[in-house]
């Protein structure tokens, strides 16, 4: 099926997964890190401060991940995508009233649970499960919602926030994600259900088995795929919290900086369409050990780069994965490891997923206290991904023969 009739055919299931994606946003680190300075200076909280309040929230969120993710084994998504989103804007809400220090790490579990958590979970899920031969396209088209998100959220609030107190932007985000309720009703309102689902099109994973998640957390592919897991999360959303602290140590304005978000988004979008057609056609994995590379160049060119030039060259590379990663992970699960129980089997990676969100701007903002400079700590991370890449290589290669049995 060509790609237009393929969105035509299923867009009212494509569209309420792009809403989700994009509403996951208010969770997400890219949003909650603009307002930084602002969070640091009414609190009093220093960099590795502020860093170990969002961990803590962040690691919480993760635990509960667990057991929130596997609830889209068993109840619809307009169902709990509906009760989500309502817990969704009490967290903004929450952010936006909070006037207790020690609160914050409360606020912050709330956002990313409700938000980066369990709507970003509930649209992949959705997608991975409805659909098996074109399920590349649609992890693709329904994570534009990301992209949207990044590209024109960060820019509008930034700017909304020189005549607008912060605390009324957070207001202004739980009004967004109570809105949307209605519209992901009237998209699915023909939803099709797990229960249905799972006996008309199911696919199996290695050795033509649907995999339980103790079978999955007791596989050797499972560890292999950990780092490679974890790290995006860590520090994608370590580059995006410190993104006022990395500003100013390269001496631009937070705005201008900010503005070169649209053009990642696009490159991303442009890896995000590529990797969702490569992955119908050639399949996980072939791809998926190489996906993270791209990351080694851009972490360098963050390092080393002073120019808002080279700003682009960073995020461009850093484009190229993140599009990817929007994609073939999620992909991955369903393939190696079927689709009857992906909900609880992804929930495990999700929870992977939050930990190393949770890690990432904690363990920086604290080597920055300590007096280790972003600019350093960026040439480790490029490493990181170097090892993280071959072992997910040996891993998937063990792993491939399975699949044809």
């Amino acid at each position: 099926m060509r790609l237009g009739a393929f969105v035509k055919t299923n867009a009212p299931w494509l569209a309420a997964g792009g809403l989700l994606t994009f509403l996951s946003s208010f969770g997400q680190t890219f949003f909650i890190s603009i307002f930084a300075a602002q969070v640091q200076g009414e609190f009093a909280l220093s960099h590795g401060e502020w860093g170990s309040v969002y961990s803590l929230g962040t690691m919480v969120s993760a635990a509960v991940m667990v057991w929130a993710g596997g609830l889209t084994d068993h109840f619809r998504v307009r169902t709990l995508g509906t009760v989500i989103l309502l817990f969704l804007s009490g967290a903004c809400l929450l952010m936006a009233a909070n006037p207790f220090v020690w609160a914050l790490p409360i606020v912050i579990f709330a956002l990313r649970l409700t938000g980066q958590g369990m709507t970003s979970h509930i649209a992949i899920v959705a997608m991975a499960r409805w659909f098996v031969a074109t399920r590349g396209r649609a992890l693709s088209i329904a994570t534009l919602g990301y992209a949207a998100g990044e590209s024109i959220l960060p820019l509008g609030f930034v700017a909304l926030m020189t005549f607008v107190n912060w605390r009324l932007l957070w207001v202004l985000a739980a009004i967004i994600a109570l809105a949307a309720i209605p519209a992901v009703l009237h998209l699915l309102r023909e939803e099709r259900t797990p229960q249905s689902m799972s006996q008309e099109n199911q696919s199996a994973g290695m050795h033509g088995r649907h995999w339980t998640r103790s079978q999955t957390l007791r596989h050797p592919l499972f560890w292999y795929m950990v780092p490679a897991i974890l790290g995006p999360s860590a520090f994608n959303t370590a580059f995006f919290f410190h993104q006022v602290h990395y500003a100013a140590l390269k001496g631009w304005t937070h705005l201008t900086f900010v503005a070169l978000f649209p053009i990642y988004t696009v490159l991303g979008i442009g890896a995000m369409l590529i990797s969702g057609w490569a992955l119908d056609r050639f399949g996980t994995p072939r791809l998926i050990p190489f996906y993270q590379l791209p990351m080694v160049l851009a972490f360098a060119v963050f390092s080393v780069g002073s120019s808002l030039w080279m700003a682009v060259i960073g995020l461009f590379f850093l484009a190229l994965t993140s599009g990817a990663n929007s994609t073939l992970p999620n992909a991955f699960w369903a393939e190696f490891y079927g689709t009857k129980n992906i909900g609880s089997i992804k929930a495990m990676a999700a929870a992977v997923m939050v930990l190393g969100s949770a890690i990432g701007p904690g363990v920086t903002g604290l080597l920055i206290d300590f007096g280790v400079g972003l600019e350093r700590q960026y040439i480790g991370v490029a490493v990181y991904f170097l090892i993280a890449s071959a072992i997910m290589f040996f891993g998937v290669r063990r792993a491939r023969p399975s699949l044809a049995i």
